[in-house]
């Protein structure tokens, strides 16, 4: 049976957030609330949980997992930057997009696409996410929570706890999300590519 804990969406309890990171630091995996919709997450480093998400998702070994950051300089750490990408972050961070980008040194082989050797990054713009972050000291890995034969999303804490109750760990109840995923940008080649349109507008860099 999972944790729920319900964290106030603009003002989080620094001591239930505490309660959050201590259970990813067991080994959980988590559901919690982001700018777009709700998401599945554990830590980077938890192999046995990012097994369990893929299989709760049912997801293959093209599916790019995404690593959910505190701000630009950490997307930095993780991922190969150049300048044309960096001043589109920039403008675009933190908000409900996620990038495709050269995985870098520190992203475990497994949570890189096997064969673009890339990974997903993202920087959302919600308060819970941002506590958690700053509490936990990394970013979380992370995907869309949703399930096998759904065409959206789950978007309430108290459907994910019926339908999850038994499978995740810790029910992180911000609130009701969205439906909408993020939009998808990948910029690998030499322009921006949108892979997925999502809740971030794409009119920045699209005629």
């Amino acid at each position: 049976m999972a944790q729920h804990l319900r964290i106030h969406p603009t003002t989080p309890q620094p001591r239930l957030v505490n309660q959050v990171v201590a259970a990813l630091r067991a080994g959980a995996v988590i559901a919690y609330p982001t700018d777009s919709c709700y998401a599945l997450g554990c830590l980077i480093g938890d192999k046995t949980a990012q097994d369990r998400i893929r299989r709760l998702r049912r997801l293959d070994a093209d599916h790019e997992l995404s690593l959910v950051c505190r701000d630009l300089s950490e997307i930095a750490t993780y991922a190969k930057v150049d300048n044309s990408a960096y001043r589109l972050l920039r403008a675009l961070t933190p908000g409900a997009y996620t990038f495709i980008l050269r995985a870098g040194r520190e992203v475990p082989r497994r949570l890189q696409n096997p064969r673009r050797k890339t990974v997903g990054l993202r920087v959302p713009d919600n308060p819970i996410v941002a506590s958690l972050l700053e509490a936990l000291g990394e970013p979380l890995m992370s995907t869309t929570l949703q399930l096998p034969g759904d065409d959206f999303p789950l978007s309430d804490p108290e459907d994910i706890r019926a339908r999850m109750d038994a499978l995740i760990d810790v029910i992180v109840d911000g609130g009701a999300c969205g439906l909408e995923p993020t939009t998808v940008i990948d910029l690998v080649g030499p322009q921006p590519v949108v892979v997925r349109h999502g809740r971030g507008p794409t009119t920045l860099f699209e005629s």
